[in-house]
């Protein structure tokens, strides 16, 4: 024993990825122990202040750059920044989630495991499950852990952390359970595969390594520092690196919802509860671009040259399938699922400008994009009918007249997502194209642009439906909303006004974490 050497850990950087993980089991152990009826208010109150808890440790560790736990963990500005995204954008989805007055017992179902249609099933009455907030906060912690990961194995099992309780609080809407669980089964399987594809990416840039280390009579490994330097030195062949940057990429680009790899978005999107669906529109996207901004970033940089004509063209398909296929949809969840698709795009594009402006414009996006769909799904929750939410597009026709206020709201974000001025979809397009072009990649911003003339036609459409619609038989009333999901549309709403308007105090706090540490 005297001879292992355990690596030096830095717990004021871990603290904000340990406490989430605390508060999850926590979480468990009410499950276990804590009466059914009190579950809810405590679990909400609980999975709130760890959230709050770990922010404050990010702020407190926010002129932090250190690598910790044997090179595994890298805290420096992206990771920061990033973390803190992703807690400010978990902690609105928390309440959308927490939410039990527009539906009574919630979004979700009380038992899971109830075979559907059955008579238990019929009989099922009462609050909805609450082990949704032990996933939520597992999911949380492992994006927080995600977009810190200095290796590729740490980014491999964070990956699957916040993975696996998605593909389960996916499967477990309150209505149309069967929809929902088939919506759980197809990402579970395509995540699956999107993750073999990432670990067998690990395989080859870790053989790549070993190949250019034996020429040097080093040691291989798939921390970042080692892959940064194998790709600078090799003068080796370069299929096993080309072959792992592809191979991790997809298991990346899957997370990202970037076509091709987005197939399971619109399916998961309208099959998962509306909460979680926007948990994943906000939270998830961070994480993944998070991770690939730090593999291309610090890992890959040295093949810049080499992958940025395939990851262009794929940014181009992305923004054209998400515009493309966004005319055509009915429903307005599986038109956000478009939408995102093509947001994926967008970012792309910043991702690859390789640039600090390309690095801090990518994050603002982000940030940006979360707070407008968080507050998108918001709306929907609250447009109902007697059988849940009435998410097929011409039951939407005359809301306006219905309810003008949600029907403005909804407007003001689909403009957003439009990139309209004076709205944080504008000053974010305006970032992540500006980066582009002074990175030299003008076609991709061309192609940015005719996109997004194409995707404001199906937004307009929605637009027009409410507001130049006589209200019929079929259109459903607008459910006034909890304190959650009032606050969570609220803030969702002024972040969206308040970053299209003045938007530079957060562009130069990207801008000044847009820096990493090798």
């Amino acid at each position: 024993m005297s001879d292992v050497k355990f690596p030096a850990i830095n717990y004021s950087a871990l603290a904000p990825i340990l406490i989430l993980f605390g508060v999850a089991c926590l979480g468990i152990l009410v499950e276990a122990f804590v009466p059914r009826r009190l579950r809810h208010p405590v679990q909400l109150t609980l999975g709130l202040l760890g959230l709050l808890a770990a922010g404050a440790m990010v702020l407190r560790n926010v002129h932090a750059r250190t690598i910790t736990v044997g090179d595994a963990v890298a805290v420096d500005g992206p990771t920061l920044f990033l973390q803190g995204s992703i807690l400010a954008l978990g902690l609105l989805a928390l309440l959308l989630i927490g939410e039990r007055s527009v539906e009574r017992g919630g979004a979700f179902v009380p038992h899971a495991a109830v075979v559907i249609d059955s008579a238990a099933d019929r009989r099922q009455s009462g609050g909805g499950a609450t082990e949704v907030y032990p996933l939520t906060m597992f999911a949380t912690a492992g994006m927080l852990l995600f977009v810190a990961a200095n290796d590729l194995l740490t980014m491999f099992i964070a990956l699957e952390v916040f993975s696996l309780p998605l593909y389960l609080l996916c499967a477990l809407a309150r209505r149309r359970r069967l929809l929902s669980q088939e919506a759980a089964m197809k990402y579970f399987l395509l995540g699956a595969y999107a993750s073999a594809f990432f670990l067998f990416g690990i395989a080859l840039v870790y053989g790549f390594t070993v190949g250019v280390s034996n020429g040097r009579s080093g040691q291989g490994g798939v921390d970042f520092a080692t892959i940064h330097a194998a790709v600078r030195d090799s003068s080796a062949s370069p299929v096993l690196l080309f072959a792992g940057i592809a191979m991790v990429s997809i298991g990346l680009l899957f997370k990202a919802a970037a076509a091709p790899f987005h197939v399971w978005t619109p399916d998961v999107y309208q099959g998962a509860p509306t909460p979680v669906t926007g948990f994943m529109a906000a939270c998830t996207k961070v994480a993944a671009f998070g991770g690939l901004l730090r593999v291309l970033y610090v890992g890959f940089a040295g093949a810049a040259w080499d992958f940025t004509p395939v990851l262009g063209a794929i940014a181009v398909l992305t923004m054209l399938v998400g515009a493309v296929l966004a005319v055509t949809q009915t429903d307005i969840k599986r038109l956000l699922a478009y939408s995102s698709v093509a947001n994926a795009g967008y970012l792309l594009v910043g991702v690859l400008a390789l640039s600090k402006d390309g690095l801090s414009s990518t994050m603002f996006y982000l940030v940006a994009y979360g707070f407008t769909v968080l507050a998108a799904f918001g709306v929907v929750t609250l447009v109902r009918d007697d059988d849940g939410e009435a998410t097929h597009l011409s039951r939407w026709a005359g809301l306006g007249r219905r309810s003008p206020l949600y029907a403005g709201l909804f407007t003001f974000l689909l403009l957003a997502f439009a990139g309209i001025p004076l709205t944080s979809g504008f000053t974010s397009k305006f970032a992540v194209f500006g980066a582009a072009l002074d990175g030299g990649q003008t076609w991709l911003v061309i192609a940015g642009v005719l996109t997004s003339m194409l995707l404001a036609f199906p937004y307009l459409r929605v637009v027009v439906m409410m507001w130049l619609s006589e209200p019929g038989e079929s259109t459903p009333v607008v459910t006034l909303p909890g304190w959650a999901t009032g606050a969570a549309v609220t803030i969702g709403v002024l972040a969206t006004l308040v970053l299209g308007v003045a938007p530079a105090p957060l562009l130069d706090l990207a801008n000044g974490a847009a820096e990493f540490v090798r």
